[in-house]
């Protein structure tokens, strides 16, 4: 068993397909399936079906290739602390981010991290916070960016900001006409909810849980489509004001007001506690924290290294 055998057997779960997992090595497909063979020989088992459909992976081979993800993430790791000290702000830094936070965080995310770590290519994923999670263990992600709370075995998370709540509705709405609104003025109104799975709404809900009855039947995933629905007149929402106050839409489009109870969310960096490279960990922080919003929480311009003391660095 080679580790060039255990990631030829990840890329073919991962494509469905013995041709497209050797396009990915640049190698024939006799090869790869060659190689996949004599793994499958060597345990002693089939790990896929093949048929005339495709092929699929059979239940003990679906347990192999997890536990070969697993695997090849440790060995990357080794290779990645060979070159931590001298590499930590070059090469690739795969971050991934929430969807209601992703769209307004990282069009001002990209150009700070050209000015504080030009080095580092930044590959984005957007998922909801168990996705993320998940991709982070197994060390597909270098860092996520999640709301709190947020909990993982192994897994350092730092805040770094609070970020205020705020009703959203249409400017011709009666709400517009108040300076601040209360959940009592929500019930009975058309809500538009995020889809079950996004920690948004289960904040939300945790807030006023009345609001799960709301008369509006409509869910969605995206926050972007959520602001189309209200700028239409279609419902109110309570959004971060990051994404209530975005200038995608003018001022006449859609209008946003705070919550007389005072309702936050708190966004976190997490990394894994044995991810190396603490210095790109530290530029994307510094970045975020120097991007122009205008939120709850101060910004730390000036300090150098993380917030979270790690004395294995």
């Amino acid at each position: 068993m080679t580790l060039i055998e255990l990631r030829y057997l990840v890329a073919v779960a991962e494509t469905q397909h013995f041709g497209r997992a050797a396009a990915r090595f640049k190698v024939s497909q006799p090869t790869l399936s060659m190689a996949v063979r004599n793994l499958e020989q060597d345990l002693g088992l089939l790990i896929f079906e093949r048929s005339k459909n495709g092929i699929r992976a059979t239940d003990a081979g679906a347990g192999i290739i997890s536990q070969a993800r697993q695997v090849l993430a440790q060995a990357d790791l080794i290779e990645t602390l060979a070159q931590a000290d001298k590499d930590q702000l070059n090469g690739e830094f795969k971050l991934g981010a929430i969807p209601s936070l992703a769209p307004y965080l990282l069009p001002q995310l990209i150009p700070q991290m050209r000015l504080l770590a030009s080095g580092l290519r930044l590959a984005f994923h957007e998922a909801n916070a168990v996705d993320l999670g998940a991709k982070l263990k197994n060390g597909e992600l270098d860092a996520i960016l999640v709301s709190q709370p947020f909990t993982q075995v192994e897994v350092v998370t730092q805040e770094l900001y609070r970020e205020p709540l705020m009703a959203v509705m249409p400017p011709n709405h009666p709400l517009a006409a108040k300076k601040q609104v209360t959940g009592d003025d929500l019930l009975g109104q058309p809500f538009i909810h995020l889809q079950s799975g996004h920690c948004l709404r289960e904040q939300i809900l945790a807030w006023c849980p009345q609001l799960s009855a709301a008369d509006n039947k409509l869910e969605t995933s995206s926050l972007e489509t959520l602001r189309h629905m209200i700028a239409i007149g279609f419902g109110v929402s309570i959004l971060p004001s990051s994404a209530a106050v975005s200038s995608v839409y003018a001022n006449h489009s859609l209008t946003a007001r705070p919550l007389q109870q005072a309702l936050t969310r708190t966004l976190a960096l997490a990394w894994r506690a044995s991810y190396p490279r603490h210095k790109a960990i530290d530029a994307i922080r510094r970045a975020i924290q120097t991007c122009s919003w205008h939120f709850t929480t101060g910004h730390d311009n000036l300090g150098s290294g993380l917030l979270v003391e790690n004395q294995s660095w």
